[in-house]
């Protein structure tokens, strides 16, 4: 009988958060995982009075727009900070404040959403065209190829 098991776990950034030191606090996490996916580890399972052979993975992450930053090591933060938009986004600078804003979200909406025909509401342009086409693996490899790490501790 197969047995599903899943493991939640947390990291809440305080006032000082990891930054580029993320590699480092999940370091350890990474080894056990490789370790449990290739080799498994046994485990005794209590309710059926037995072992079984663990096998583990990262299924998903669910975090903020910083965390994803941290975590893909991708800046979140200035004109171009949208990983979906990247070269295609429409950044604005208020006025009044130093704050970057990002502009044609509706045309993210499915065709003919009654909001993506609504000016007033975003920024007095009606969006005709649709998402940004998906990177394919080829091409994500070659943007990611020669970057240049510099890890943390």
């Amino acid at each position: 009988m197969k047995r599903k098991y899943m493991m939640l776990s947390m990291m809440i950034s305080g006032p000082k958060q990891l930054g580029n030191d993320i590699d480092v606090y999940l370091s350890p996490l990474i080894e056990d995982l490789k370790l449990m996916w290739d080799q498994s580890v046994e485990v005794f399972d209590e309710f059926a009075n037995e072992t079984f052979k663990l096998h583990a993975m990262l299924f998903c992450t669910i975090n903020n727009f910083l965390a994803y930053g941290n975590l893909l090591g991708y800046s979140v933060k200035g004109h171009k900070a949208c990983p979906i938009c990247e070269e295609d986004i429409v950044s604005q600078q208020l006025k009044h404040g130093n704050k970057t804003i990002y502009l044609r979200h509706q045309r993210f909406l499915r065709s003919h959403h009654p909001y993506q025909m609504l000016k007033k509401a975003f920024n007095g342009h009606q969006e005709t065209n649709g998402p940004p086409t998906p990177l394919t693996g080829v091409e994500v490899y070659e943007k990611v190829n020669n970057i240049d790490h510099t890890f943390g501790k």
